[in-house]
């Protein structure tokens, strides 16, 4: 595969962002003094994504995006519904679909605006040089779980998913629980680099940029499929600026720098 980066890439996506009407392909100075600031909301799921994608919308729209970052759920200060509660402002959500709904069901999210960006995987992490557990199969996953001294997982969507279904599914939750700890603020990645837990959980797009750490994938038939989605804030102060950088990040050029951060692209 050609680099996500690279000339291909990049005329591919010159031409969507025409079509999606955002700009030409030099944005002229009056064009980049009339942009505006478009204020996001993002969770851990798609944060990767966003980052490698943003600087390149800004360069083309001539807006200015002004971003913050938080779980999709829980009790921490800068998750998203303690965000949106407090009234920070939101033009665009990006976070995990139940997420979403949840925060829509609260007022604070157009419902109908929802846009699905990815297929997002949870998977296992071990520190760099220890031993590499065998996970190939929903059995050596289970004797994995049990043999593992110590488990991180996070308040978020891959948590609540650790907690309420996958051990209950493997029937190990007695044994497990007890040496699990849910972690935040800190990234489970980097619970696990600095060896506070032997193993930790959580979306793939969210281990893969944290150093000292390997990615174990999970068996499918016990993966939690979910979707990192977009949505226009309830109070959004600029919804079409908003809905150009839902195209944006929707849009199939966007698709192999969506698939370098570890999430599976929505094919449309």
């Amino acid at each position: 595969m050609r680099p996500a980066g690279g000339k291909t890439f990049m005329a591919k996506l010159s031409r969507r962002l025409l079509l999606a009407g955002l700009a030409a392909p030099v944005v002229s100075r009056a064009a980049r003094a009339a942009g505006v600031e478009i204020h996001v909301l993002s969770s851990g799921s798609f944060t990767a994504a966003y980052q490698r994608l943003a600087p390149e919308f800004e360069r083309r729209s001539g807006h200015r995006l002004v971003s913050a970052f938080g779980a999709s759920f829980g009790p921490a200060p800068d998750a998203l519904p303690q965000r949106l509660g407090r009234g920070e402002p939101a033009d665009v959500v990006l976070a995990l679909e139940d997420a979403l709904e949840a925060l829509a069901g609260a007022g604070h999210l157009d419902a109908g605006s929802v846009t699905r960006l990815a297929e997002t995987r949870v998977a296992f992490a071990v520190r760099t040089g220890a031993p590499k557990p065998d996970m190939s199969t929903v059995d050596a996953m289970r004797a994995a779980l049990l043999a593992a001294p110590s488990i991180a997982y996070s308040p978020s969507g891959s948590g609540r998913f650790y907690e309420t279904e996958l051990v209950q599914r493997l029937g190990i939750a007695e044994q497990v629980m007890p040496k699990s700890r849910r972690w935040f603020p800190d990234r489970i990645g980097a619970v696990v680099a600095r060896g506070d837990a032997a193993m930790g959980l959580q979306q793939i797009s969210e281990l893969l940029p944290i150093p000292g750490i390997e990615v174990i994938r999970i068996p499918e038939e016990v993966q939690k499929v979910s979707f990192a989605s977009a949505a226009l804030g309830g109070k959004a102060r600029q919804p079409e600026a908003a809905r150009q950088l839902m195209a944006f990040l929707s849009s199939p050029e966007a698709a192999p720098m969506i698939a370098a951060t570890g999430l599976d692209p929505i094919r449309r």
